[in-house]
C-alpha cells in the first residue's frame, strides 16, 4: 500500500493510524470549551501523543448538528496559535478546516494534512491544496452543519456517497494533486440518518475497493451510537472502540477518535489476535 504524502511526513499505511482529536471550540458537541488555551491545548496534545496518536486533528469550528457558522478570522485566532505552539511536537499536525482563508493560514503556520467536510468546495481551495504537499482529507455532507440532520433524505445513501467521493477526488486530481496526499471520509452523521449511517458503515470494504483510495472514518462518541446504544456522550467510549475496530477491520486507513489510548490499545490487540 502507497504512504500517505502528509506535509512534513510520509506515513506508512500498513496499519490504521489514530487521529486525536483537539478541539479548540467553546461549542463542540463532545469536549467543546475544555482545550481553548493554548497551555491546555499543548498539554492536551501531548497527553494525546502519549497515548500513542499518530496525528493531532486541531478544530476552531463546531461542525456538530445544529452548530452556528464562525467567521474565518475567529476561527484563525482559535487554531493558528496552536497550530504554532504544536510545531515544536514533530508531529503530523492536521486542520480541521472548511475555509479556504483558515486553510492558507493554517498552511503557512505548518499544518500537514487539510481534514475538510466540504471537500474543497469553498473558493479557490482546490488550487490552494494544489501548491501545497499537505495530505487532504474529502468528506461527504449533504447539507449544512446548521440544518443538515433536519431531513436528510437519499434515493441510494452508499450510491451517492460514492459518486460525491469519486468526484471530488477527480477534482482534486485534475488541479494537480497527487493521489498518495489523499484521503475519503464518507462522512457519518453529516446529513445522515442512523439508517444511513449504518448502510454505509456496512458498505466499507466496497468503498474502499471502489474508491481506490485510503478511507479516515470518523465515528466517535457520535449520536449514531447513542442511538445504537442509549448511552450519552460521556457514556459512549465503548460503542466507540467498537466501531473503531469495525472500521479497522473493513480496512480503513484512519481512524479519527476521541479516546486514543483505549483505541490504540485495542487496534494493538486486534493487530496480534486477528
Amino acid at each position: 500500500m502507497e504512504a500517505l504524502q502528509c506535509g512534513r511526513f510520509s506515513l506508512e499505511l500498513n496499519r490504521p493510524l489514530v487521529m486525536g482529536i483537539l478541539n479548540v471550540t467553546p461549542d463542540s458537541f463532545s469536549d467543546g470549551g475544555h482545550y481553548r488555551q493554548i497551555d491546555a491545548a499543548l498539554a492536551h496534545a501531548e497527553k494525546l501523543l502519549d497515548d500513542g496518536a499518530d496525528i493531532l486533528d486541531i478544530g476552531g469550528e463546531s461542525t456538530r448538528p445544529g452548530a452556528a457558522f464562525v467567521p474565518a478570522e475567529e476561527e484563525m485566532n482559535r487554531v493558528i496559535p496552536v497550530i504554532k505552539s504544536l510545531q515544536s511536537l514533530n508531529v503530523p499536525l492536521s486542520i480541521d478546516t472548511r475555509k479556504s482563508a483558515v486553510m492558507r493560514a493554517a498552511l503557512d503556520a505548518g499544518v500537514d494534512l487539510v481534514n475538510d467536510i466540504a471537500a474543497l468546495e469553498d473558493e479557490g481551495a482546490l488550487e490552494l491544496l494544489a501548491q501545497s504537499n499537505a495530505a487532504i482529507c474529502l468528506m461527504h455532507m449533504q447539507g449544512e452543519p446548521r440544518s443538515m440532520q433536519a431531513t436528510p433524505c437519499y434515493q441510494n445513501v452508499v450510491a451517492e456517497v460514492l459518486s460525491y467521493l469519486a468526484a471530488r477526488r477527480d477534482a482534486a486530481l485534475a488541479a494537480g494533486i497527487l493521489h498518495n496526499r489523499l484521503l475519503l471520509d464518507p462522512g457519518f452523521g453529516f446529513g445522515k440518518t442512523l439508517e444511513h449511517n449504518i448502510a454505509l458503515f456496512k458498505s466499507l470494504p466496497q468503498m474502499k475497493e471502489r474508491l481506490a483510495t485510503p478511507l479516515l472514518i470518523g465515528v466517535s462518541r457520535k449520536s449514531m451510537l447513542g442511538q445504537i446504544t442509549g448511552q450519552s456522550v460521556a457514556e459512549r467510549m465503548p460503542g466507540s472502540i467498537a466501531a473503531a475496530l469495525m472500521a479497522a477491520q473493513a480496512g480503513s486507513a484512519v481512524i479519527r477518535v476521541h479516546d486514543v489510548r483505549e483505541t490504540v490499545d485495542a487496534l494493538k490487540i486486534l493487530h496480534a489476535l486477528q
